[in-house]
């Protein structure tokens, strides 16, 4: 008596993809802007005295809600979506600072953070009829949210999905960091020998999962928490999530291409993942990406809105400049141009919480 075996995952590609940011409200204005060296930060004020850069969104008319209606409509527009959705075709929204922006222009009940008005709300601008779920990890929200997707699709429980990452205007997130001393006073310089703290930004990206054959697929991925690092990198937990990443797509250090690490401008957690790194490849570093230069850190946002500027670099639409000098301590430089050849992509995120997430990324057109 012969036993059945067990289905093979179903491999899940990337279908569809959108972005609004500081660059530009559309993928293809973004792309336009990085081109054109970026877009300077904007000061925010926070109360009398304080003010720290931000790369915001382009302003748009109307409140709180109105405003981000309308980009997760727009941005979820250029995913190229079917007109009819698979029934039960999940929506997972990621986010660190959810609706704070909402309450602190007055429009909410009084329950700053909350997550289920919050997806209520981008779910209703959608007009969603699928599950919905919501990610907040810090950090790492994007990605975690990636990676219960991509579950989800190679299970069999789904076909497609759809991920947004969301990190909407407010004011509390910037004085949290600012309150931690973790804000540069002019720019990131991630990596960088004058590396003096984050520029937080504002971004809506949507990234729609398939298990249709395309270009770009997630091949792979993990979440690791060091509990004893709640504000900080760790880097054992970051090699743990790299090598679990390398595992599930049948992988070895060497077979990496290209690098787009955290590298948020943070003086010490820049150290960290360059040690593990270091320590992953050893001499043969693999080229290195950054965006957070050019849109700011984007939080909860960031690894959607990274993933969808990567790849479409890797088509051909722009490469991010280097403007700021390497650390040589570190070890670590950007390269000024693509490489030239990019199939095998390591994607790292850290976050507060101990959060370090990894992805696997194929270009089955290299």
């Amino acid at each position: 008596m012969s036993g059945a075996c067990a289905p093979s995952p179903a491999p899940v590609y990337l279908a569809g993809r959108g972005l609004a940011c500081a660059l530009g409200r559309d993928l293809a204005a973004a792309l336009g802007a990085m081109a054109r060296g970026g877009v300077a930060p904007v000061p925010v004020r926070v109360a009398e005295g304080f003010a720290w850069p931000v790369q915001v969104l382009p302003h748009e008319p109307g409140d709180w809600l109105q405003r981000l209606g309308r980009t997760v409509r727009a941005v979820v527009g250029e995913c190229g979506l079917p007109a009819e959705r698979p029934p039960g075709m999940p929506l997972f929204i990621a986010s660190s600072s959810l609706d704070i922006g909402r309450e602190e222009e007055g429009q909410g009940e009084g329950l700053a953070g909350d997550m289920q008005s919050f997806a209520d709300g981008v779910a209703g601008a959608l007009d969603w009829r699928g599950p919905v779920f919501t990610v907040s990890t810090a950090c790492t929200s994007a990605v975690n949210a990636l990676l219960a997707a991509m579950d989800l699709l190679r299970g069999g429980e789904a076909t497609q999905a759809l991920v947004l990452g969301i990190e909407f205007s407010n004011r509390l997130t910037l004085a949290g960091f600012g309150g931690m001393q973790l804000l540069s006073p002019d720019r990131a310089r991630p990596f960088g020998v004058a590396r003096n703290g984050l520029v937080l930004g504002e971004a809506v990206a949507a990234v729609h999962l398939s298990t249709e054959p395309a270009r770009w697929r997630l091949a792979g991925g993990a979440n690791r928490v060091a509990g004893s690092t709640p504000t900080g990198a760790d880097a054992r937990a970051i090699d743990a999530a790299c090598r679990e990443a390398l595992r599930q797509a049948g992988l070895a250090a060497a077979e990496i291409d290209l690098v787009k690490p955290q590298a948020a401008g943070s003086p010490g957690n820049d150290a960290i993942e360059a040690e593990a790194l270091r320590a992953l490849f050893g001499a043969g570093l693999p080229p290195m990406v950054e965006f957070k230069s050019l849109i700011g850190h984007a939080l909860g946002a960031s690894g959607a809105a990274e993933l969808v500027l990567l790849t479409a670099c890797l088509e051909g639409g722009a490469w991010p400049a280097v403007a700021h000098a390497p650390d040589p301590a570190l070890g670590m430089a950007f390269s000024a141009r693509p490489p030239a050849r990019a199939r095998h992509i390591l994607f790292n995120a850290i976050g507060f919480g101990g959060g370090h997430a990894a992805l696997l990324i194929e270009d089955c057109a290299a």
